[in-house]
């Protein structure tokens, strides 16, 4: 996803469609919570003026990510839409959007897409099997993990006594 300035000013008022296929695995090394990264695809167009270039692109593809509470492979899909401005001569950045510059003549958008794909990852995420094998335990020794379901609220029986206070206080104002 690489083009010289003199292949890109050819479509020049005219479409430039993107539809490709990129493997971006040198993330896995830039952060070391990412176990795979699937072929990234990348579609869109790019609108080529005489002072600018500006892509529109669609990322898509997955990321496998360690469960946060099990530590399981969890599949976590991309989906992002951005759009990335290169300018091709220093015109001071008069514009308030965040603008690339143009390095060599050469506009190379991998290292917004890395980037892309880096602020995508959340701070946690959780897998929606707890049972599945190879993850963290669920129980132990005098311990176990505790769904929260509406239907199952199982009264702790330290408060059993604090409850009968709200009863009786309920039962005495009627």
């Amino acid at each position: 996803m690489k083009w010289t300035l003199s292949q890109l000013q050819k479509y020049r008022n005219k479409e430039f469609s993107i539809d490709e296929t990129v493997r971006v695995d040198e993330l896995k090394e830039t952060d070391p919570t990412i176990r795979e990264v699937s072929p990234i695809h990348i579609t869109g167009r790019a609108d080529i003026a005489s002072t600018e270039v500006t892509f529109h692109l669609k990322v898509t593809g997955y990321l496998i990510l360690p469960c946060s509470r099990t530590l399981v492979d969890v599949n976590y899909p991309i989906d992002v839409e951005t759009t990335e401005t290169f300018l091709l001569h220093d015109s001071g950045f008069g514009s308030n959007e965040e603008v690339h510059q143009v390095k060599d003549d050469v506009i190379d958008v991998m290292p917004v897409i890395r980037e892309i794909l880096l602020l995508e990852i959340p701070m946690q995420v959780f897998c929606e099997d707890v049972t599945s094998e190879g993850g963290a335990p669920q129980s132990g020794n005098g311990w176990e993990v505790i769904q929260e379901d509406a239907g199952n609220k199982k009264l702790d029986p330290r408060l059993a006594g604090l409850a009968k206070f709200f009863d009786d206080k309920n039962s005495s104002s009627d």
